[in-house]
């Protein structure tokens, strides 16, 4: 079980480096738009795994040092583009919190990357994804996050 989350985790990661532009993309709409249409001409196995990374690393970034001076969405929305950056820099921000800080501080978001496997869901199915993920990506769902 553990090699298949780590394969799901390389695979995640590898499809947001190949998506990503080449031009600045200040709140990931190209890249959310050429995720949904990757993960459309998938199996659906994949759009599921790709939602589930997807929660799994924005819950990792679900911590009081990231988000304690935002609120509800705009930490979740802040949490989005460390994602949409790159492993590295999410490696980097879970590393060193004050990396963060230029995320909160210029207001960076990514919220297209949210609705990406919703929207290629809704084109192999038809139908809308009522989905349940192992980790919520919820602001404040991170109890250890939050722990005082």
């Amino acid at each position: 079980m553990r090699h298949a989350r780590q394969h799901e985790r390389r695979h995640f990661w590898q499809l947001i480096e190949d998506c990503r532009p080449a031009e600045p993309d200040p709140d990931a709409e190209l890249l959310a738009a050429t995720l949904t249409e990757r993960l459309a001409r998938s199996l659906l196995s994949l759009v599921i795994g790709f939602a589930e990374q997807l929660s799994w690393a924005l819950y990792r970034l679900d911590r009081k040092e990231y988000g304690h001076d935002l609120g509800g969405n705009a930490s979740l929305y802040t949490r989005a583009p460390v994602v949409a950056a790159d492993r590295t820099e999410f490696d980097s921000v879970l590393r060193a919190p004050a990396a963060f800080a230029l995320y909160a501080t210029d207001l960076i978001w990514a919220e297209p990357l949210l609705y990406t496997p919703d929207r290629a869901y809704k084109r192999i199915t038809g139908e809308e994804w009522d989905r349940d993920t192992r980790y919520s990506y919820e602001s404040c769902s991170n109890a250890e996050g939050w722990a005082d």
